[in-house]
């Protein structure tokens, strides 16, 4: 009897030893360290960072505006633009009011540095609207001087995210074929891992060397988290031959409805929480160096891509 009451009490101190250990990695908000300008170098192009998902309400526009001010947080000059035509609402989200988009510097009404909304911590927003559209209309010789007009983004901001659409639609691959880099936002839900997975293999099949990371939105724990994203890379990898890099994941956690009901970013309202945490340790994964990693071809070069996407 007493040797079972030590093997109970030995493993009872080992399970403590075990939370205690996971509560450090996923609940202190770790140091952040200021970096700056780009990854790269002080002179280097934007990088540009697409974040998508195959289906809609797994979180998307909710980490973009997060990760965008985790990333403020590390030093870098951040600008969102959202390109969600359907459900475009990172500024409620981020609790402002854009009063321009890019419709109007199509149109020679404003510049693109007098559209630029400005929310917590120095983010930028640029508003999309009806401009995405009509980017695929204009004609060459306008399509080229927006293009130009753009450039004067290059020294304004690191890193633009830009929120697509959900989905398979053509607004949406066109962003993730002319982004330096593609994020793909999935819960656990069978039906979002199929979406996603739709997506992935849709990307693949017109850009093969295009950079994905997969971050798995509302898991209770990390286990959870490792078998939603296996299941999803493996997928990929046996049917594509297409990596896919494992970014990580977001605790799923009251905070961000409450968040979400006051519009405020979690990250602001609630920054102890556990999807703070957990958004702070993915701003670090995406600014830690990698040597497989290209330098960013930067804004101007982007839009280019776009313009030429859309007139295809």
């Amino acid at each position: 009897m007493r040797d079972q009451a030590e093997k109970l009490r030995l493993l009872a101190q080992t399970i403590k030893q075990q939370v205690e250990d996971d509560l450090k990695k996923h609940v202190l908000i770790p140091p952040v360290k200021k970096n700056k300008g780009n990854i790269f170098s002080k002179d280097s192009n934007t990088r540009v960072i697409a974040v998508t998902s195959g289906k809609g309400g797994v979180g998307k526009t909710n980490f973009t505006v997060n990760m965008g001010l985790a990333l403020a947080a590390r030093g870098q000059r951040v600008m969102i633009m959202d390109a969600d035509l359907g459900l475009a609402n990172a500024d409620v989200l981020l609790g402002v009011t854009p009063q321009f988009n890019l419709y109007h510097v199509l149109k020679g009404e404003k510049s693109i540095k007098e559209i630029i909304t400005y929310g917590p911590q120095g983010l930028m927003l640029i508003a999309g609207g009806s401009g995405i559209q009509e980017m695929a209309n204009l004609p060459r010789k306008e399509i080229e001087n927006f293009v130009t007009g753009l450039g004067d983004l290059e020294g304004m901001t690191d890193i633009l995210i830009i929120d697509t659409g959900a989905g398979l639609n053509r607004n949406v691959l066109t962003f993730l074929l002319a982004s330096d880099e593609v994020v793909v936002i999935c819960t656990p839900e069978p039906t979002a891992i199929t979406d996603a997975y739709g997506l992935v293999k849709s990307l693949y099949q017109r850009q093969p060397e295009s950079n994905v990371h997969l971050v798995v939105n509302r898991v209770e724990n990390a286990e959870e988290a490792d078998i939603t994203a296996t299941k999803l890379i493996m997928v990929a990898e046996r049917f594509l031959q297409f990596p896919i890099g494992r970014l990580g994941y977001i605790l799923d956690d009251p905070s961000v409805t409450k968040a979400v009901k006051s519009q405020e970013p979690f990250l602001l309202k609630y920054p102890k929480s556990l999807a703070a945490n957990c958004v702070h340790r993915l701003a670090g994964q995406l600014l830690e160096p990698r040597e497989e990693q290209q330098p960013p071809s930067g804004v101007k070069s982007f839009f280019a891509k776009i313009s030429k996407l859309f007139s295809l």
